[in-house]
């Protein structure tokens, strides 16, 4: 555990205009693009500048109005990459630059081609020690079981995700063994389940709100520990970490949360 979270790049993608109107949605808020670019700007800043990362910054594309959450296109864990199969078919043609960005990055590639397996990154939470993936309305059993053939050396365990769009929309993991938890009855049903699952024991935090729990956690050596997260008095407890709050309130409208924006590799 004592390289987790040590990414050295980063891969997001240029927010489209198209996302305001079209992109997928459980919710009816209207977006404000220029805000949501303000915010989406300084998430990209804050990964390049504050964090010293090596950012891939992939174009918009108009045809792909989600395609800013490049999260669920990919998942990456050492020198592997899953192409995922999005569970909205709107979304599926998003891996095709996310796949030409991490053969460029020099990692393995491993396509999810299998047309009844669904999966979007937002149902996976990888904690250093295994993956936790979410059983939801965009992610089926099979496309759990092919990453776990893509991901031998580590233990995938199943949860069940009601009454929320991913896995991560409440819940994260905030640093080595720490995961960040929502409150929420649907939150706490899933976290129940984890630890049942799990050879090993978590710390967990607990916050008030869900979308809060997601949050991006990162070990650089420059650095300290750091995390990406929403402004929320409860994350002050995590004193050994370098906190640095980033607005997510525009994409949040079309269940966009920090995770969702980038794709980190060591």
């Amino acid at each position: 555990m004592s390289g987790f979270g040590s990414f050295t790049h980063a891969v997001v993608r240029a927010l489209p205009q198209s996302l305001a109107k079209e992109a997928l949605r459980t919710g009816s808020l209207e977006v404000d693009l220029l805000k949501a670019q303000e915010e989406h700007d300084k998430y990209v800043s804050v990964l390049k500048h504050r964090l010293g990362l090596e950012v891939v910054e992939l174009p918009a594309d108009e045809a792909l109005p989600d395609c800013v959450f490049v999260e669920d296109a990919a998942v990456v864990c050492g020198d592997t990459a899953l192409i995922t199969r999005p569970g909205a078919e709107s979304r599926r043609k998003e891996t095709e630059a996310m796949k030409a960005a991490l053969t460029e990055l020099g990692l393995s590639i491993v396509e999810m081609t299998d047309e009844s397996a669904t999966l979007d990154g937002g149902d996976v939470l990888f904690t250093g020690r295994e993956f936790f993936v979410g059983l939801s309305m965009r992610t089926n059993q099979r496309g759990a079981e092919i990453l776990a053939d893509a991901f031998k050396d580590y233990a995938v365990s199943t949860v069940p995700v009601q009454d929320r769009l991913h896995l991560k929309s409440f819940c994260s993991m905030a640093g080595p063994g720490l995961i960040a938890i929502g409150a929420s009855e649907a939150a706490q049903k899933a976290l129940k389940i984890m630890q049942q699952m799990s050879d090993h024991n978590y710390d967990k935090l607990t916050l008030p709100d869900d979308l809060a729990a997601n949050c991006v956690y990162m070990n650089l050596p420059s650095k300290g520990d750091s995390a990406l997260r929403l402004l929320l008095q409860v994350f002050e407890k995590l004193k050994d970490h370098m906190l640095i709050p980033v607005s997510n309130q525009e994409k949040v409208k079309v269940d966009g949360a920090l995770t969702c924006c980038s794709v980190l590799r060591i």
